[in-house]
Parts: structure tokens; C-alpha cells; sequence
């Protein structure tokens, strides 16, 4: 029998570490696509999303009562992603190609025109793009896992939006 996801959470942070592990495992698959998204680095988004977890656990007891792990587990993602980022072995080691196809992840064009567009973006606008059209959040799910007010996460999927489609080489390989 199966518990509810509020019981797994209750369960989690008294100390149950399958019950963390059952309310976790289904957004694993999600977690990936968004360090994808924001890497764009297969072996660094394993890495982040494995951090992630590691941190979710000891920091369970942050969980809000009420709120669901989704949105909250998405910004302990986004949060090892940007620190990743940040890192200097970032800077030295990069991967000369990133997949076409990466577990689930389809790119709407020739692939190499949208990674270099998505790039381009600024961090902040990368990763509203990843969260809404990769992993279908809402935009209020969205605002709750950046922690920012749904307006807020509108206007940044809007100036995202309104860069990509200005973008001449991601608009030449759309038409083409």
C-alpha cells in the first residue's frame, strides 16, 4: 500500500529515508530534464541531481507544511545547477557536444541553433523556459519553485520568450 504524498513528507522528516525516497523517485526523471536544460551537460546534470538529493534529505525539515516537494525539490535542483555553474572546474572542462537526444529531452529544431540560443539566455530566463516548457509546470508552480510571485515568473518567461524569438540564428533555423 502506498502512502499518500503528505504522509511520505511527515514520514521523510521524522527520519524515514524510504519514505523520502518514494516521495523523491517520481520527480528524479523531471529533475534531470531541468539540470539538463540549465547545464546542457549529461554527466553535470547526473551530478546536480544527485547533489540535490543528498541535500533534499538533510534539509527536509525546511519543507514547509502544506507545500508540496515538487516545486521545493525543483529549486534544490536549480540551486546545485547555479552553484555547478559557478564552479571553476565549469570553466576548464567542457563537453564539446551535447547530445541530440538526451532521456526524453527532444529539441524542436536542429538541436545545435537552440542550445546555443538557450545559452545566450540569461540564467534567470534559461531556467523559466526549462521549468515551463520542459518539465510543463505551471506558471505558478514555477513561481513557487523559483520562490518569486507569479507575475514575476510571467515576465521572465516573456523577455525568455521574446529573446529566443529575436534571436537570428534559432529564427533562420525555424524557418528552415
Amino acid at each position: 500500500m502506498t502512502a499518500t504524498a503528505p504522509t511520505l513528507i511527515e514520514q521523510a522528516k521524522a527520519g524515514d529515508s524510504e519514505a523520502f525516497e518514494e516521495a523523491v523517485r517520481p520527480l528524479l526523471p523531471s529533475a534531470y530534464r531541468l539540470a539538463f536544460g540549465m547545464l546542457l551537460d549529461r554527466c553535470a546534470a547526473e551530478d546536480a541531481v544527485q547533489d540535490a538529493v543528498l541535500t533534499a534529505w538533510r534539509r527536509i525539515g525546511n519543507l514547509r507544511d502544506g507545500c508540496e516537494i515538487g516545486p521545493w525539490f525543483f529549486a534544490v535542483v536549480a540551486n546545485k545547477c547555479r552553484a555547478t555553474r559557478r564552479g571553476r572546474w565549469w570553466q576548464v572542462v567542457r563537453q564539446e557536444q551535447v547530445p541530440e537526444r538526451v532521456q526524453g529531452v527532444e529539441w524542436p529544431c536542429n538541436g545545435e541553433d537552440l542550445r546555443d540560443a538557450l545559452r545566450r539566455l540569461d540564467r534567470r530566463q534559461r531556467l523559466v523556459v526549462v521549468l515551463h516548457f520542459y518539465l510543463d509546470l505551471t506558471l505558478e508552480q514555477v513561481a513557487e519553485t523559483l520562490g518569486v510571485p507569479v507575475g514575476t515568473a510571467k515576465s521572465r518567461l516573456h523577455r525568455a520568450m521574446t529573446a529566443l524569438r529575436a534571436d537570428p540564428a534559432l529564427a533562420e533555423a525555424l524557418v528552415a
